[in-house]
């Protein structure tokens, strides 16, 4: 089975209803005709019942995180339940963020991907290294860290209706990319840590990279053989980026 390049935005704190109305609005014009690769978007979590008028079957949309619990008293809280009734299809877990500054472990975030699923949800789990850790020579075992503990909860097969996406902390925001080589191997060895406990789903699974992805050097990057699309933050925001890197994967897919 082939794999289908997705190209997914991810709003950060960022929006407005203009915004989201104009965003969301020029993304999907700028899409109209038919495409073989995928398209997200993650606004923040106000603008998503906006954005579910908007989509017109042509974007997805999903949040940027869920909380681990069903219901009850988690003031703050969003469940998988409230998303999936709004009509998200997706929702992120494990973003570099969350994990820095809002202390999420790998438990944590494997608890929130097995509550994206209890519902249908499509989690984008994010894995990824910081620059000391990089220098220090650990980014496998960090990545395998972060990934074998959303395996050993919910189990391999689990991630036939789930995208993996890495990004390198040192190259979110940064203006720094890693090169192609650099994300390829990372990818690879991705790939060849699920081929550990099923070849199928190694071979099933979406890998994005996010990092300071643009117009200019998302070709390179799609271009890898394993790496399936980006998981894109600040090119996201304006239409004519976004739509920039939409045009090289459609190029590809």
């Amino acid at each position: 089975m082939t794999r289908k390049l997705l190209v997914a935005g991810n709003w950060k704190l960022n929006g407005s209803k203009v915004m989201t109305d104009d965003l969301i609005s020029a993304i999907v014009n700028g899409v109209s005709g038919a495409k073989n690769f995928e398209i997200a978007v993650f606004p923040p979590f106000v603008y998503l019942s906006q954005a579910s008028k908007l989509v017109e079957n042509k974007v997805l949309f999903g949040a940027q995180t869920v909380s681990e619990h069903e219901k009850g008293a988690f003031t703050g809280e969003i469940s998988a339940t409230m998303l999936k009734e709004i009509g998200c299809q997706m929702v992120l877990v494990g973003h570099s963020e969350r994990r820095e500054y809002f202390n999420e472990s790998n438990q944590d975030v494997a608890n929130k991907f097995k509550a994206a699923q209890s519902q249908g949800l499509r989690p984008i789990l994010c894995c990824g290294e910081t620059l000391e850790q990089r220098e220090s020579g650990v980014t496998r075992q960090v990545v395998a860290e972060q990934i074998t503990a959303v395996v050993n909860l919910v189990g391999i097969d689990a991630f036939a209706n789930a995208v993996i996406a890495y990004e390198p902390i040192w190259a979110i925001g940064t203006g720094v990319t890693a090169t192609s080589k650099q994300a390829q191997e990372v990818h690879a060895f991705i790939r060849s840590l699920l081929s550990l406990k099923s070849d199928t789903i190694a071979t099933l699974v979406p890998i994005l990279y996010g990092g300071s992805v643009n117009g200019s050097n998302a070709k390179e990057l799609f271009s890898m053989q394993d790496i399936d699309g980006g998981l894109i933050g600040g090119a996201s925001l304006t239409a004519n980026d976004f739509l920039a890197i939409c045009q090289q994967a459609d190029k590809l897919s």
